[in-house]
């Protein structure tokens, strides 16, 4: 698929649409001999994947604003753009093959496809079969350390969570696993009682971590419990 894509279309043409699917843009002239050597194989390269790539024509003459945006010194000049950022490019004509093997780059992997459908089908098996394939695939492991903590199978949960970089989503799972079962909605009179032991157990500081945790930023209790705690130890 391709489009001529001018100034005023630049960012509903060209970043929009690269959150959705790979966007090649093609920045030419009329004058330039080596475009209209490049444009063609370009656009049988693109037309060739059947839509999961789009081809962005701009013509720099026509459209200085995109041409500065890219700040493109020698033409033709193209870019790939993904999720609104710039992941590839080359500047002058290339034979087909070397631009099939830049398009290729963009295209999803036969096995992240396979990840993908697996991840998104959600059940036990599933979710299995997509860490046997990438054991370290980040929504499959915090898809399967959701279920395995909701039906008590913390210790897995735990080492499989262990397996990808931290982040809020996985600081939860990881304190939901270590408390065993989510705590009652009334946390004080717990977080009261550790809070006296916090400075001299390991333990009960972990529990009053993960309580926090699970309570999460927006309870207006948690930044006072996290206040008192620094308090406690420092």
């Amino acid at each position: 698929m391709a489009i001529d894509v001018t100034d005023a279309r630049f960012e509903t043409d060209i970043i929009e649409r690269s959150r959705t699917q790979p966007v090649v843009v093609d920045l030419w002239a009329t004058w330039c001999g080596p475009c209209t050597t490049l444009g063609p194989i370009i656009e049988s390269v693109v037309e060739a994947t059947n839509g999961a790539v789009v081809l962005a024509k701009v013509d720099v003459d026509q459209n200085p604003a995109i041409a500065q945006a890219f700040r493109v010194q020698s033409i033709p000049a193209v870019f790939a753009i993904v999720d609104g950022q710039v992941v590839d490019g080359f500047t002058g004509a290339m034979p087909q093959h070397a631009v099939e093997e830049f398009v290729a780059r963009l295209l999803p992997s036969e096995s992240g496809s396979q990840l993908d459908g697996l991840v998104a089908a959600g059940d036990e098996l599933s979710l299995r079969a997509a860490l046997d394939i990438d054991p370290g695939h980040e929504p499959a492991v915090i898809a399967l350390a959701e279920l395995l903590v909701g039906r008590g199978d913390h210790d897995e949960a735990l080492a499989l969570l262990a397996r990808i970089p931290e982040n809020d989503e996985t600081r939860r799972l990881a304190a939901a696993a270590r408390l065993g079962s989510a705590p009652p909605d009334d946390h004080d009179a717990t977080l009261t009682a550790l809070l006296e032991r916090v400075k001299t157990d390991d333990d009960a500081r972990q529990q009053f971590l993960d309580i926090l945790e699970l309570m999460g930023p927006h309870d207006p209790r948690t930044a006072a419990y996290r206040r008192q705690l620094t308090a406690v130890l420092f």
